[in-house]
């Protein structure tokens, strides 16, 4: 399955596990005390762990407000440039969900892949996702997030998905990779639509079935609750995203995934 992240291991964007460190920059704005911004940039430095990347440096900025077009100032920018650089980061990863003009400002400033906390998570739901479904769930909404967001420096999508298509007279890269991803997203959609087919079916067969979710903080004791409500034997461990096994009880079949997530 192509995810957010490895979609583009051939081009400048997507983490590569095991071999890559970059930034984390936050923003602290009235009203926030800085120690949960912190908290917050330590959970994105476990989330980059859990794909295999490095933080070498965390970045807050204190502002009145966000700036529309990079996100933080336009001084803060050029501090991050020369880290970037004195690092060796392959990638800036910002703990709040990015505008596409600002991840498009950003990425042109700095010269590396920008991430945001959206981008990271659907792409370890996509590690996570084992069904058919799932997979496809997952990558559709890492598409459809992507789509408004590429710029000249996501390239040759083409050779993820096959040769989709072929290039129109004077076509520039950005205009292939949107139409290839277009084509994609509709192709996802028709998927679902035949697997809520196949759903509907299996679930008038299973109607007796309870479903239920536990969302809870990290480390707030889901996955031990499960274990205890279904005598499974899910593992219990201080990471942010955990998948369960299989695991039937009595007549109801049990298959979960307890996942942590900030507070807005």
């Amino acid at each position: 399955m192509q995810t957010l992240l490895s979609l583009n291991q051939q081009s400048s964007n997507g983490l590569q596990p095991t071999s890559e460190r970059g930034i984390a920059v936050a923003v602290v704005r009235k009203g926030t005390e800085r120690p949960l911004i912190e908290e917050y940039l330590e959970e994105i430095e476990q989330l980059c762990a859990t794909v295999g990347a490095e933080i070498a440096l965390r970045i807050v900025q204190e502002r009145d407000r966000l700036d529309p077009a990079t996100y933080i100032g336009k001084g803060k920018v050029e501090q991050l440039r020369s880290l970037v650089g004195e690092y060796a980061a392959s990638f800036v990863i910002f703990d709040e969900g990015l505008s596409p003009v600002q991840m498009r400002n950003l990425q042109q400033m700095l010269g590396v892949k920008i991430l945001d906390r959206t981008m990271l998570i659907l792409d370890i739901f996509a590690q996570h996702a084992r069904t058919l479904e799932a997979k496809t769930q997952v990558e559709l909404a890492q598409l459809q997030y992507l789509y408004p967001r590429l710029t000249r420096l996501w390239t040759h999508l083409e050779r993820q998905y096959g040769g989709i298509g072929t290039r129109g007279p004077g076509e520039t890269q950005i205009e292939t990779d949107r139409r290839l991803i277009k084509q994609r997203i509709a192709h996802l959609k028709r998927r679902l639509e035949e697997i809520e087919l196949q759903r509907t079916v299996q679930r008038n067969e299973r109607d007796h079935l309870v479903r239920f979710a536990l969302v809870g903080y990290t480390n707030a004791g889901k996955s031990t609750l499960f274990n205890l409500l279904t005598n499974a034997n899910v593992l219990a461990e201080d990471k942010l995203s955990q998948r369960s096994i299989q695991r039937s009880v009595g007549a109801v079949c049990h298959r979960g995934t307890t996942f942590s997530f900030r507070t807005p």
